[in-house]
């Protein structure tokens, strides 16, 4: 499936923005934003957004484009473009109004799987549409086959893994339609964290809408307009410059998953990097199939890592945009795992966005040897649940893991970052206070970086007693099989484990396992 773009052309008439106004602009786009992500922060009810910075936000044109994002998850703001598009294609702009919203979890649209939900904002200045909002959240549970909506082993179809929400007008004159939130909330396990998001994101929304007004007071539209079509263009003409840079060739990167749960087969990771001229493809097109299973990567979620990783590695400060993206295309045969057709499962996506990034590295290490990394300690995502027994009411605790990163060719990788997304480790407090366990250790682990001239990071460890009557532990990882590699002659890092600790024996577990776990288990 190719992406492709109409590049506008320039008007004859447009107005010239001086390089001083539209630095002061550019940057007053990127403090909307950050200012976004920070309302939406602070005023959310889950971990996994107030702690884990789950969730990202964008601003757009009046045509839809991108023109600028805060610095949070690249597979939400890669996917935001499909969802704005698609969304006016079924609310054309036209139809709209001051205090409309427009709200979608689909996987195909959107960013992969259930648990994301977009809420796009139209922005009026008086009757004129000038502007979309965006805000994206990861929603700790939408529904389905299991607490945490991200079960991978056992789910065969995206009916299964939760409450698929196809684009609804869910806010008008700045309210939440009451009918469509009863059917939401009926359907979750945790119905106050879900609308306590919700809200968040109406409030980031808002925020942004104020700003961007403020900012069309003091320029003037018209000024607006043209730095925004300045910015884009510069945009996309530094990005052809890199590109155009390279040799031309064929470059290409073949790595691996675990497996789609217990038992199942490896998964293959194959990319194929073609540059010409001053334009990249990056086609996933040799990977294996989709499978039954929830990890599938649906097209958009596979563009925007890829997307992602092409940029930052080419060039991590130019402004992520439409103009940007422009000269890069993403592609994979439909039903490959990269290109899945519905209704594949695939509500573990998360688990591959790494991987995605990595084999893009893999290949552009070939043509960029100083900027490529050696591969990350793959990040873990369990979600624990339950019954808490004392309060009698469902508990889901959200958990981010994250050990090393990638050496890179002048330092070694840090330890316990986030790789290829900007959230956070979730503070051991705020997961003890919300839910019945306890954290015996947390720490790196000494040796487990891949050696080389500079080696990786430390991988973490962390050590989680259950002091509830039982709960079930939904495991989302991966490396459990095949270590991180090195580039340049550095060695690869090593594998990752997951252990139960019962009644004094060890029993090891696969990287997308579930288990019912009893008190005092680890």
């Amino acid at each position: 499936m190719h992406q492709t773009v109409d590049r506008p052309a320039p008007a004859a008439n447009a107005k010239k923005v001086d390089a001083v106004t539209l630095s002061v602009f550019w940057n007053r786009l990127l403090a909307i934003t950050e200012e976004m992500g920070s309302t939406l922060r602070r005023t959310a009810f889950s971990d996994a957004v107030r702690e884990g910075d789950d969730f990202s936000t964008g601003l757009f044109d009046a045509k839809a484009r991108l023109i600028a994002q805060g610095n949070f998850t690249p597979g939400h703001t890669g996917a935001m473009p499909s969802v704005v598009k698609t969304m006016l294609k079924l609310f054309p702009p036209e139809t709209l109004k001051p205090g409309d919203a427009m709200l979608s979890n689909d996987s195909f649209i959107g960013s992969g799987h259930f648990p994301d939900i977009f809420l796009v904002t139209p922005i009026f200045r008086g009757q004129e549409i000038i502007g979309y909002c965006v805000a994206i959240a990861h929603h700790v549970d939408v529904g389905g086959y299991a607490p945490g909506s991200q079960e991978v082993a056992g789910v065969t179809s995206a009916v299964q893994e939760g409450l698929r929400i196809l684009p609804v007008k869910v806010i008008r004159q700045g309210e939440f339609d009451a009918d469509i939130l009863r059917l939401i909330c009926g359907n979750v396990r945790v119905p106050e964290k879900l609308m306590g998001d919700l809200k968040a994101q109406r409030n980031a929304n808002y925020v942004g809408a104020q700003r961007l007004l403020e900012v069309h007071e003091g320029y003037g539209t018209d000024v607006v307009e043209a730095a925004v079509e300045e910015i884009l263009a510069k945009s996309e003409a530094r990005m052809r410059e890199i590109i155009g840079a390279l040799p031309d060739g064929t470059y290409d990167f073949e790595d691996w998953l675990d497996d789609s749960g217990p038992g199942s087969p490896p998964i293959r990771v194959h990319v194929e990097i073609r540059i010409k001229g001053d334009g990249m493809e990056i086609d996933f097109s040799g990977s294996g199939d989709q499978v039954q299973a929830g990890i599938n990567s649906y097209i958009n979620y596979t563009r925007a890592y890829a997307t992602f990783a092409a940029k930052v590695l080419m060039d991590a400060l130019l402004p992520q945009n439409d103009g940007a993206s422009r000269p890069i295309t993403v592609m994979a045969r439909e039903g490959s795992f990269f290109n899945p057709v519905y209704p594949a499962p695939s509500g573990g996506r998360a688990a591959v966005q790494i991987r995605i990034f990595e084999a893009t590295n893999g290949a552009l290490a070939k043509v960029l040897p100083h900027k490529t990394m050696g591969a990350h300690a793959h990040w873990s995502n369990p979600n624990i649940s339950g019954i808490d027994d004392r309060t009698g009411r469902q508990f889901l605790q959200y958990d981010l893991i994250f050990g090393g990163l990638g050496a890179l060719s002048y330092k070694d990788g840090c330890e316990a970052m986030s790789p290829v997304m900007n959230c956070s480790n979730i503070p051991i407090e705020i997961l003890e206070a919300n839910s019945p366990v306890l954290f015996r250790h947390l720490g790196f682990i000494a040796d487990s970086p891949g050696p080389g001239t500079y080696r990786g990071g430390c991988a973490m460890r962390k050590d989680i007693e259950i002091v509830n009557s039982r709960a079930l532990v939904t495991l989302l990882g991966d490396r459990h099989a095949r270590g991180p590699y090195g580039i340049h002659g550095g060695k690869s890092g090593g594998l990752a484990t997951t252990t139960l600790i019962r009644d004094g024996e060890e029993i090891p577990l696969q990287s997308k396992e579930s288990r019912w776990l009893k008190r005092g288990t680890w």
